[in-house]
C-alpha cells in the first residue's frame, strides 16, 4: 500500500497533489480501487508470463517499476523465479492530442477530433488533422513550447518519415500551415492503411478465424502461467 500510495498515475488522474498520501483525507476520500490497484493488475500479467521486456508508454515506466521491484522481493525471498523486466519505449514517447496539443492523445477524450483510430479512413484521418489546433503565425517553426500545436504536426511528421523535427521544420519553413497539414494527414493515412485493411478483412471474415485466434491464444496463455505458478508452489512449498 505505501509503495503504490507514491506511485503519480493515481495521483495525477484524481488532481491530487504530488506529496499526497493515504493519510491525507482528500486522498481517502478520492481513492478509486481499480485506478489504484492497476499497477497490481499489470505486474500480475508481466510476471505469470516470465516477460522479459513489455512494451509500455513512456507514462507507464513507473507501472513497470513495480512489477520489477515485485520480482525483485520474490526473487530475493524465494529464488530465481521471475526475469526482471526491461520496459521498450517508442521512439514517439507522448503523441498529443490533435485539439489540445499540450495533452497526451487520449481515446477517452470527449472530442473524437482530438484523437487518430488506427482504422480511421483516409478521409476522416485528413478532416481531424484540418481542424487540428496550431496558431496564425506565418513561418512554420519547430518550437514544442511557444507553438506546441505546429510541433505536434511536425513531431509526428518526424516519427512517421524517421528525419528529424528540425529538419521537416525547415522544409517546410516557408510552406504554409495548410499544406504542413496535408502532407502529414497523408502521410499518417498511408502508414496506417495498411492496417485497416487488415482490420477491415478480418471483421468481415465469417469463418470464425478471430474467435481460433483468441482460442489459440488463450490456451497459449493458460500452459505458460500453468509453468510458472508450478514453479512458484515449488518454490513457496506450497
Amino acid at each position: 500500500m505505501g509503495y503504490l500510495s507514491r506511485m503519480t498515475q493515481w495521483k495525477s488522474k484524481l488532481q491530487l497533489p504530488d506529496d499526497a498520501t493515504l493519510d491525507d483525507s482528500t486522498a481517502r476520500a478520492q481513492l478509486r480501487l481499480g485506478l489504484f490497484s492497476y499497477p497490481v493488475l499489470q505486474a500480475a500479467d508481466i510476471l505469470v508470463h516470465r516477460a522479459t521486456h513489455v512494451p509500455v508508454g513512456e507514462d507507464q515506466k513507473q507501472h513497470l517499476e513495480f512489477s520489477r521491484y515485485t520480482a525483485n522481493s520474490f526473487n530475493h525471498l524465494y529464488g530465481p523465479i521471475f526475469p526482471i523486466p526491461e520496459a521498450l519505449i517508442s521512439p514517439a514517447k507522448r503523441v498529443m492530442s490533435l485539439k489540445e496539443p499540450t495533452s497526451k492523445m487520449s481515446k477517452s477524450h470527449a472530442d473524437e477530433k482530438s484523437r487518430i483510430i488506427l482504422i480511421d479512413s483516409p478521409a476522416e484521418i485528413r478532416q481531424k488533422v484540418k481542424v487540428a489546433l496550431t496558431d496564425s503565425e506565418g513561418s512554420i517553426t519547430y518550437d514544442p513550447t511557444r507553438r506546441p500545436g505546429v510541433s505536434n504536426l511536425i513531431e509526428i511528421l518526424s516519427h512517421l518519415e524517421g528525419v528529424s523535427c528540425e529538419e521537416i521544420a525547415t522544409d517546410f519553413h516557408s510552406a504554409s500551415l495548410r499544406s504542413l497539414k496535408e502532407h502529414v494527414a497523408d502521410r499518417i493515412a498511408y502508414h496506417l492503411q495498411e492496417i485497416r485493411d487488415r482490420y477491415i478483412t478480418i471483421m468481415e471474415d465469417q469463418t470464425g478465424y478471430l474467435e481460433s485466434v483468441a482460442e489459440e491464444g488463450a490456451e497459449a496463455a493458460r500452459a505458460n502461467s500453468r509453468v510458472t505458478m508450478q514453479q512458484i508452489r515449488e518454490a513457496m512449498g506450497l
